[in-house]
């Protein structure tokens, strides 16, 4: 059976970078849609693996002069 939510380490390894990477664009606001563990700063996150997928499928291109990733608030 697959988890419902999978935690930031295991999420970073979905998308084949490194927890440190997965953490940065959470801050700029460029990676997978995430989930907010608790009110405080230091709550923890956890992802959903549809958002991931989705996250992914948004960054499948045929060539590199297609490879245009709009990001949520860019006008």
């Amino acid at each position: 059976m697959t988890p419902k939510v999978i935690n930031h380490n295991d999420a970073a390894a979905m998308i084949g970078v490194t927890p440190a990477t997965l953490r940065f664009w959470r801050c700029k606001g460029k990676g997978p849609r995430f989930i907010k563990l608790g009110e405080s700063k230091q709550s923890g996150v956890c992802y959903d693996p549809a958002d991931i997928e989705a996250w992914k499928a948004a960054r499948k291109f045929a060539s590199t002069s297609a490879a245009t990733v709009s990001h949520p608030g860019d006008a």
